[in-house]
């Protein structure tokens, strides 16, 4: 199926890029005696009016070949001569030569409006969870529904990230519903920097963030060792389920519930996770517990308010020692240097460089922003505080390019599954799906643009330049991992084809678009012999492109050459 996944892919993009040219010569009469789609032997041929189309055996090219008077054997009539290519103002060839790269660039559009139209539902625009020491942080509640953003109504969770995104330093005014009360709240975005992969592109993204998700956290608790709900029977990463009959899907409900309660038994369904070791360590199976208690809080303070869901937290933790598993450890790889510093499972992060530690995604960035520093870290276990230092992993490979490259690894876990998504329909999809597939397009168009003037300052290796071996192996795994992978991969080659052939190199169109600006402004045409020449560098070059692009193929894929040539003599 790879072969048929790769033939599918330069089929179409060479036809693509070849029905550019076709159509535009058409547009201005030019006569189009062959339009073919690959080479050597011909498995398909017939003709048209005047044009002859051919599908070739070997699906590598493709080309468009007009009527030329320089290419013919004999002198053309008058009207023969008018439809030549040669013929058509210097404005005109530019054009139909630049068609074929366009038709590249533009065909991506397409292809990515194919796979948003899929997103027919969004997240609704619910506060779900707010990062701790983001803008959000205190001004911006879990559960909180926005209604709009600087007066723009909002009906879905992306469309309040679009707006913040280009808002970054810019004061907002959030208008939110919290508990059936319409509030404004004012946020600033931070200006957030991402870099895109690979780190050698030096390519910077800035967008306005405010440290929000919509994802939900599950009911999953962390219990307090002294609190009357270990008492009562509740432990650490138990997922609450229901409460007095009524299910509970989120924290943000469990909290909710909990705080309304004056000192009540409650009746607390829960599901307790453990693991069982089966087949003599081969595999793991994870087993839940169901279990039921009863949970009777301290009485609740008349004057004690929980108007927001922090006051509410708060009141539960104090009331019934119960609060989220989020920086509760889960897992600790054994023998690492959080292990020798005496953290184990079930401790609770309190503290990093002396600095409380509310959310783990928080606690991880810290880490990550420091990766060299020894950390002094405190956690909490039975009641008691302890504390230790440790240093993060550093580990460092080469990828199949030769490219250098370095990650931190910080193998801690906590556990915290989100809740059930709930969903709003797209109200427009179509106008989503094409705006998603124009700003797409425009960033794989950047990232390309910028690979190549990273390669040509010498700060990219042209190790990794990829040739067809690449493009095959690309064009298997996307196809089989399904259509929308398959689209977007085509896409992305369909980019690179667009740009590749726009290089000033003789012999591609943007050689011969060279030739025709040169024309314009010298406003005659260059001699045979010059273009000649010309057309023998441009193909010296290309050729040695396609060798340090096969080569690198090779490279990458030469243990598996090696085996197979083994397989073969074995």
């Amino acid at each position: 199926m790879d072969f048929v996944y790769f033939v599918v892919l330069t089929s179409a993009l060479i036809f693509v890029h070849e029905f550019g040219h076709f159509v535009v010569a058409k547009f201005f009469g030019v006569k189009v005696l062959t339009f073919s789609i690959g080479f050597g032997p011909k498995l398909l041929r017939f003709r048209g009016k005047e044009t002859e189309y051919c599908l070739g055996i070997l699906p590598f090219g493709g080309f468009v070949k007009m009527l030329e008077e320089s290419k013919q054997e004999g002198p053309l009539l008058p009207e023969e001569r008018a439809r030549s290519f040669e013929a058509q103002a210097v404005w005109k060839r530019i054009l139909i030569v630049l068609a074929g790269p366009a038709m590249n660039l533009l065909f991506p559009i397409l292809l990515y409006t194919t796979v948003f139209l899929e997103d027919r539902t969004f997240s609704p625009p619910v506060v779900g969870t707010v990062e701790s020491g983001k803008a959000a942080d205190g001004k911006l509640m879990p559960g909180d529904v926005v209604e709009a953003i600087d007066g723009t109504p909002v009906t879905s969770f992306p469309e309040i990230e679009a707006i913040v995104a280009g808002k970054a330093g810019v004061p907002l005014k959030f208008a939110v519903l919290r508990d059936d009360k319409k509030l404004d709240v004012w946020v600033t975005p931070n200006d957030e920097v991402h870099y895109r992969e690979p780190r050698e592109l030096d390519l910077v993204v800035h967008a306005g963030r405010v440290g929000i998700s919509p994802r939900f956290a599950a009911p999953v608790i962390g219990v307090r060792s002294d609190s009357r709900a270990h008492k009562a029977g509740l432990r650490t990463f138990d997922r609450v389920v229901a409460i007095n009959g009524r299910r509970v899907e989120r924290y943000v409900d469990l909290v909710a519930i909990l705080a309304q309660n004056r000192g009540d038994s409650v009746r607390v369904e829960y599901m307790r996770p453990t693991g069982v070791t089966v087949l003599g360590g081969l595999a793991d199976i994870a087993v839940v517990d169901a279990g039921e208690i009863d949970l009777t809080p301290t009485p609740k303070d008349p004057e004690a308010k929980t108007d927001d869901f922090a006051l509410r937290e708060r009141d539960v933790m104090a009331r019934m020692g119960i609060e989220s598993s989020e920086m509760y450890v889960s897992f600790v790889p054994n023998g690492s240097s959080e292990w020798q510093a005496g953290l184990r499972p079930g401790d609770r992060v309190l503290t990093l460089d002396n600095l409380e530690q509310r959310r783990w995604k928080a606690f991880i960035d810290e880490l990550e922003r420091k990766p060299n520093d020894v950390h002094a870290l405190s956690w909490s276990r039975d009641g008691q505080t302890l504390s230790g230092r440790f240093q993060i992993r550093k580990e460092s490979w080469k990828d199949d390019a030769g490219q250098p490259h370095e990650q931190y690894v910080f193998r801690t876990t906590h556990w915290l599954p989100e809740a059930p998504s709930r969903s709003v329909p797209n109200p427009h999809p179509f106008l989503y799906a094409v705006r998603r597939g124009v700003g797409q397009t425009g960033d794989v168009v950047r990232f390309i643009l910028v690979g190549f003037l990273r390669i040509a300052q010498g700060r990219v290796s042209l190790a990794t330049v990829s040739g067809p071996i690449t493009m095959y192996d690309v064009a298997g795994e996307a196809g089989a991992k399904g259509t929308a992978d398959f689209l977007w991969a085509m896409a992305l080659v369909s980019v690179n084809l667009g740009l590749v052939n726009l290089l000033p190199i003789p012999v591609l169109d943007g050689g011969h678009l060279l030739f025709f600006v040169i024309e314009g402004i010298s406003r005659r045409k260059m001699s045979v012999k010059i273009r000649e020449r010309a057309s023998l560098i441009g193909m010296g070059i290309l050729l040695a492109l396609m060798l340090v692009a096969f080569k690198n193929d090779v490279t990458r894929r030469w243990d598996d050459i090696v085996i197979s040539v083994k397989d073969v003599f074995s």
